[in-house]
């Protein structure tokens, strides 16, 4: 994979997402033999979601997804925080995956291409409209360095969450990429209110990589991230905001046959034999 290839989006059917109704309650638990910080940990993410904490003793992961009123389990681990909604599936944690292969091409001096064509530099302030699991929130960061800020939105509870307790612990070999993950500051926020709420000029970029509207790929392993990821498409509206809030560069990643490049007023620039492409806007 060359230096200008990056990790693929892969496409959500809108029929599969399960939708959380008014008075469903997900099940937290822990790791069997918790310790008491993961007790605690559990507790916390319980009240953030308004969810209802049991002890794990013998369960099975698909007796506790049977117990939930909307089938759906968090497993706090020493490790990691785990989301399961099918017990034959793989559950969605938090796990830097491309985003660190990329980080480690840029401590190389190698370039990427989301950060030569954003225009990106160290000190720049970056808002990262739909950060899902924060990989490209990962690649701003390390490229901004300590004199720089990103705000990672993410408008679903659970993702946010999940992602947020990724971010502050998750430990990779390299020290400076954990410290990138670190100063992420990740908010459960809807990025069209937010950006709608922010002065003119007030941020140096602002990237979007909704979800892709055409497919790309299948995988088994994003089945969890389906049920949990906002599938609303990206509205002119908020491309305007975005562009009276950057200083530089508005940016959007999408499958290179979407018609969203056009629509929304973006230069589709495409990326060597990558089936993505980024879309551009220069406003400074």
């Amino acid at each position: 994979m060359s230096s200008w290839q990056t990790d693929y989006r892969t496409p959500f059917d809108l029929s599969t997402r399960k939708n959380v109704q008014a008075g469903d309650v997900l099940i937290i638990t822990t790791a069997p033999n918790p310790s008491e910080r993961i007790n605690e940990q559990a507790r916390k993410l319980a009240a953030e979601l308004s969810a209802k904490v049991i002890p794990r003793r013998n369960l099975s992961i698909q007796k506790l997804i049977e117990m939930s009123d909307n089938h759906r389990t968090i497993i706090v681990t020493e490790k990691e925080v785990r989301f399961y909604d099918n017990a034959n599936e793989p559950p969605l944690y938090f796990h830097p995956s491309m985003a660190y292969v990329r980080v480690k091409r840029l401590r190389r001096g190698e370039t990427d291409p989301l950060i030569e064509l954003s225009g990106c530099c160290e000190g720049d302030h970056v808002i990262d409209c739909t950060a899902g699991m924060a990989a490209d929130s990962l690649i701003f960061s390390y490229a901004v360095g300590e004199s720089g800020r990103v705000d990672a939105l993410e408008s679903e509870p659970i993702l946010s969450a999940l992602v947020r307790e990724g971010l502050a612990n998750y430990q990779t070999s390299i020290p400076d990429v954990d410290a990138a993950m670190r100063r992420i500051n990740l908010l459960c926020r809807n990025h069209a209110g937010y950006l709608e709420g922010l002065p003119d000029n007030s941020a140096d970029i602002v990237y979007f990589d909704p979800m892709f509207r055409q497919p790309i790929l299948e995988s088994s392993a994003i089945s969890a991230f389906r049920t949990i990821a906002n599938m609303d498409a990206l509205s002119a509206e908020v491309v305007e905001h975005a562009k009276r809030v950057a200083r530089k560069t508005v940016i959007i990643k999408e499958n290179q046959r979407s018609g969203e490049f056009e629509r929304l007023g973006f230069k589709r620039t495409h990326v060597n034999t990558s089936k993505i492409a980024y879309g551009v806007i220069h406003v400074g």
